[in-house]
């Protein structure tokens, strides 16, 4: 039978709506006794059919699916061409049905709240899981309250009202907005599907089942990511654990997760040998979706790095800025700034020799560029004006 787990200190909990240990406060993991293999991307087409061994909960309801996962695995010709690298791709999820990889686990989530007998599902967010709890709420008719860090783009908040949902505002950053939802949640009977959620880890594993399977579980040596709360690569690396475990792939990917150095608290605390991250004073990067000061799944990624299991570095706005503009140059493919770091760290390692010509790599691209345009003003692009004759 499934189980919670904490990621900290081990101690059991029921699958119930605790979403951290009361003990050490660190996230809860769910947990099986034993596992069955998904089907295969080939096999079954709606996300939440094809998963559902790999689920913990049963009676799931597959019509609340709005078309999630199975995003396509693209080589990146022109990224191998520069690097050196002999194979890479680019895991695309900015095809999901709201534009980011926050789908996959959304749809588990909410999924999750019917369960437990939710009517009322909430979340904290920068914007692409703000846009995304609005949406599976809408489908499967909960009410839904998404907040926002006061700061974020005027731009960023019709695509999320358009749901229907109490959009609010709130007072902070997106690391303080997230503990005080926790403890609002209990008050207002409002299941937070946010960041590090163990049942949208769940969903949020199933993109390494993806990969691996998109590449017939040959052996990968490097999972590059982008890196906020750490829930998405925490759920990435389990999902390479689980592969390991099911007997599909011989040895996990080494999972590097990539932050932008104006906000870089776990790579900071790795890069100096520490248990525990700290708040990072004063933010400031173009990669808004992942300038998090105060990662709620932080130490929990630093004991994957002490493990040997992962690493996390920063790279900078302007090799962010380039990685976008190859992207879209190169690749033909528009990605929000958040989306490029890993691309800037391929580039940057590539350059090091750290990541060599007998390396397979897969990247994952995030979310779409149309969810921040806002960034476009950095490439300083100009049209042509035709000449009339």
């Amino acid at each position: 039978m499934p189980y919670l787990a904490c990621t900290g200190c081990g101690k059991k909990h029921p699958l119930a709506t605790d979403l951290r240990c009361a003990d050490c406060g660190e996230p809860l993991e769910v947990r099986y006794e034993t596992l069955t293999p998904p089907a295969r991307l080939t096999e079954e087409p709606c996300f939440i059919a094809r998963n559902v061994n790999i689920f913990p909960f049963p009676n799931l309801r597959p019509e609340l699916s709005l078309g999630e996962g199975g995003t396509p695995l693209v080589e990146a010709v022109h990224l191998q061409r520069e690097t050196g690298i002999g194979e890479i791709y680019l895991k695309n999820e900015t095809v999901n049905p709201t534009w980011s990889f926050k789908d996959r686990g959304t749809s588990l989530g909410v999924q999750a709240a019917l369960q437990l007998g939710f009517e009322r599902v909430g979340t904290v967010s920068s914007g692409n899981m703000a846009a995304s709890v609005a949406a599976f709420a809408a489908r499967a008719g909960l009410e839904a309250f998404v907040y926002v860090a006061a700061d974020i783009p005027e731009s960023k908040l019709g695509p999320i009202a358009i749901y229907g949902c109490h959009l609010t505002r709130g007072t902070g950053d997106y690391g303080s907005l997230y503990y005080h939802a926790l403890a609002f949640g209990k008050e207002r009977g409002i299941y937070f599907i946010s960041s590090d959620n163990p049942f949208r880890i769940e969903g949020q594993k199933t993109l390494a089942y993806e990969i691996l399977d998109q590449l017939d579980y040959e052996p990968l040596d490097f999972i590059v990511l982008p890196v906020s709360s750490g829930g998405n690569m925490a759920a990435v690396i389990k999902g390479c654990e689980e592969l390991v475990a099911l007997g599909l792939i011989q040895k996990a990917p080494f999972v590097i997760g990539v932050q932008a150095a104006g906000c870089s608290p776990i790579a900071r605390a790795a890069a100096e040998g520490k248990e525990k991250i700290e708040p990072f004073p004063n933010p400031d990067t173009i990669a808004h979706a992942i300038a998090n000061p105060f990662p709620p799944s932080g130490n929990r990624i630093l004991r994957k790095v002490r493990e040997g299991r992962a690493t996390v570095m920063a790279v900078s706005d302007e090799e962010i800025i380039a990685a976008q503009a190859f992207l879209a140059q190169k690749e033909g493919l528009f990605v929000q700034p958040a989306s490029a770091a890993p691309v800037a760290a391929v580039r940057r390692l590539a350059a090091a020799g750290t990541l060599r010509p007998e390396h397979r790599v897969a990247v994952i691209v995030t979310g779409s560029g149309l969810k921040d345009t806002g960034a476009l003003a950095h490439h300083h692009l100009e049209g042509e004006t035709a000449e009339r004759r």
